[in-house]
């Protein structure tokens, strides 16, 4: 455990989601084996999906790499500090449409549900294998989109920075002040109802 992890109300889950944090500062020293990616697409690969359509694709971005060198200019300012140093960027598309046309059919009207399960399995996966995974939409779209020759039936969703955490002294401040930030998240009250919208769920009391 860290003082990142676990934080109040996570106490009772299992792991690795008790411990499960995303860190910004990140070992740029630090490579990953070719089994460790492979287990890590397994993850995902197991996933559920709407009728087994599986509809993701993962491009694998390993640090040094042509595709590494293709998302790097396509970063935010924000993410530009501290993606390039992670081990490896995997970045997530769906396949949404079956044709090239605007108005082709849907593939599957669960595809981004269905992504977002398989970037969860494999940032959960990441942390069972003692790494830690970050996972960030502040890129170009479009141009990534346009580097690694996306297809038109699909849609570059997000990315997922993978490796171990780094020596703060060795990033900028604004980099490693990421790594303080308070983690917060909202009640429960919010967002889970027992009822109609906006109608609490509440656990009955103790007996």
């Amino acid at each position: 455990m860290t003082d990142r992890a676990p934080q109040h109300t996570a106490e009772s889950l299992a792991e690795p989601m008790r411990s499960r944090w995303s860190t910004s500062v990140y070992d740029d020293a630090h490579r990953l084996a070719d089994h460790e990616i492979e287990t890590l697409l397994r993850a995902a690969q197991w996933a559920p999906s709407k009728g087994n359509t599986q509809p993701w694709l993962f491009f694998v971005c390993v640090r040094g790499t042509a595709n590494h060198d293709r998302l790097l200019p396509t970063l935010s300012r924000g993410n530009s500090g501290w993606v390039p140093r992670a081990s490896v960027v995997f970045v997530t598309a769906a396949h949404v449409r079956t044709g090239a046309e605007p108005d082709a059919p849907a593939y599957s009207d669960h595809a981004l549900y269905d992504v977002g399960q398989a970037a969860a399995h494999l940032t959960l996966q990441a942390h069972a294998m003692g790494l830690l995974a970050h996972q960030f939409a502040g890129f170009d779209h479009d141009a990534l989109a346009a580097a690694l020759v996306v297809p038109p039936t699909h849609r570059v969703l997000t990315g997922i920075a993978v490796g171990v955490p780094g020596d703060p002294a060795q990033v900028d401040e604004r980099t490693a002040a990421r790594d303080h930030r308070e983690r917060v998240r909202r009640p429960l009250e919010e967002w889970a109802f027992g009822g109609r919208f906006g109608e609490p769920w509440v656990a009955d009391s103790p007996s």
